[in-house]
């Protein structure tokens, strides 16, 4: 029988090691540690953050209990789990990152909210958790005690392991972020509707469009590790060379786990023509002299903020002539991109400036007929630019997805929103409509932009972008 979270109940690993457990080891293993409580936590950098969001959040939804999950851990293979990674709503409302947690934000009245973060507590050394369950702490590591928590994270905090039944007890509506935890959502059956909770999932994403301090500083702080992260691969690439496109993802993987959590998304390591796929993540191709490599990486820190950079430059050091002018062209129309990123501005204004340098410059070329306008009109430079100029970035690398369209794609820049700016062009290997010289050419160049009170802050500015510039850049880290 399963437990209120829908766990197996503890039971010896099946590995050999403990299928019989005798009365005397089991009593050895009860007794003989040393408390480990500590007594002097901090809150945590964010906790003041999270409280105010906490309360923006109750007055949106007077009345009603609010259950935000951090979801559970997901099987990679037989009894091997993915590293987890807490749900973006619920980290940012809590600063909290461990598997399995929920906040519950109970009404208080009319208004106001009474916030719970229910969690696992320390595993029990009594009845042998620590030592026979797979994720008790002599496995796993230590977690912190509920009193830790509370400190931590400025709320009471209790064991998760009777919220199911407490939700499932408790009387009048509820919503909950879905997709996360489906003991949880088993547990609310009868009290959400599939419209209602959507209406939770929106004003929560739309709640991150504007950032506050702590999270501008936190995607400063990635994109300047990401920054180094660039040089890391630009050293080696003689390396990558000689094994394959792998040897600049985990160049750079290596640079997120020291100063971060992780990537922030899978990183896009495409030299030559895999450069034309737009999410080319295999990495498994070779790296050559003489072409371009297209890396587009973000570094994710430990509070679960990304950045999200693309630099195509030349492996051997310098630009071919038509690459020059195929990358000359893209940085023109990311510098009328960035350009357009102010406050009060639509947000749909840097796509369009970009598109148009983009389109201009394909008309010149002869690949398009003109004018320009017709081509922007019907949309033809899209043979080769293919994507949008960019998307809020923030916890989710194409963050605040689930807000709705007249408060983003149709909305207005606002400070504190932080955006990316990406145009590019993309000849692919098999396209007959361009003269062969352009066929692998693949080049984007991206950003992450600030929307500040006078205008705009690039926050990856430490990367060159000019090709005048990315080539001193390398001469200098080769050198």
């Amino acid at each position: 029988m399963a437990d209120a979270t829908g766990k197996q109940p503890i039971k010896p690993r099946k590995n050999g090691l403990y299928s019989g457990v005798s009365d005397e080891l089991a009593e050895s293993m009860r007794t003989g540690w040393a408390d480990t409580e500590l007594p002097d936590l901090e809150p945590i950098e964010q906790a003041e953050h999270t409280a105010r969001r906490r309360d923006q959040l109750s007055a949106r939804f007077p009345g009603e209990r609010l259950v935000i999950p951090a979801g559970n851990l997901k099987t990679r293979s037989n009894d091997t789990e993915y590293p987890f990674r807490a749900s973006v709503e619920y980290a940012y409302l809590t600063g909290d990152q461990t598997e399995d947690g929920v906040l519950v934000l109970e009404p208080t009245g009319e208004s106001g909210h009474a916030a719970t973060l229910f969690l696992l507590p320390r595993s029990d050394r009594e009845n042998g958790e620590f030592w026979l369950s797979g994720q008790g702490e002599l496995w796993v590591g230590r977690r912190h005690s509920l009193a830790e928590s509370e400190k931590l994270y400025g709320m009471p905090c209790a064991d998760v392991r009777t919220v199911a039944d407490e939700l499932r007890e408790a009387v009048g509506p509820a919503r909950v972020v879905r997709g996360y935890d489906a003991g949880i959502e088993r547990a609310l059956t009868d009290k959400v509707t599939q419209e209602r909770d959507t209406e939770l999932q929106t004003f929560l994403s739309e709640m991150r469009l504007v950032k506050d301090d702590f999270e501008i500083a936190q995607l400063q702080h990635a994109c300047d590790a990401t920054a180094r992260g660039f040089e890391d691969v630009v050293r080696v690439l003689d390396r990558a060379e000689a094994t394959s496109e792998r040897y600049i993802e985990g160049t750079f993987f290596l640079r997120a786990r020291v100063e971060g959590n992780d990537v922030g998304y899978g990183s896009i390591c495409a030299a030559g023509p895999h450069a034309t796929t737009l999410h080319w993540t295999r990495n498994d191709g070779a790296v050559r002299s003489g072409e371009l490599v297209l890396m587009d990486m973000g570094v994710e820190t430990t509070t679960l903020y990304t950045a999200d950079v693309t630099r195509t430059v030349p492996v051997n050091g310098r630009y071919g002539d038509l690459q020059r002018r195929v990358y000359d062209a893209v940085y023109e129309a990311q510098e009328a991109g960035i350009a357009a990123v102010r406050p009060g501005a639509k947000y749909l204004d840097f796509h369009h400036a970009a598109q148009r340098v983009l389109a201009t410059r394909l008309v010149e070329w002869g690949l398009l007929e003109g004018p320009v306008e017709r081509v922007l009109e019907l949309g033809l430079q899209r043979r080769w630019t293919l994507h949008g100029t960019g998307h809020m970035l923030g916890m989710d690398v194409h963050d605040c997805a689930t807000a709705r369209r007249e408060t983003y794609a149709d909305g207005t820049l606002e400070p504190g929103m932080c955006l990316t700016v990406e145009p590019g062009l993309y000849f692919q290997a098999d396209d007959l409509t361009v003269p062969e010289e352009y066929r692998g050419i693949g080049v984007r160049i991206e950003d992450d932009i600030l929307v500040t009170e006078d205008g705009n802050r690039n926050l990856s500015a430490a990367l060159p972008r000019t090709s005048t510039d990315v080539e001193a850049w390398m001469a200098r880290l080769t050198g």
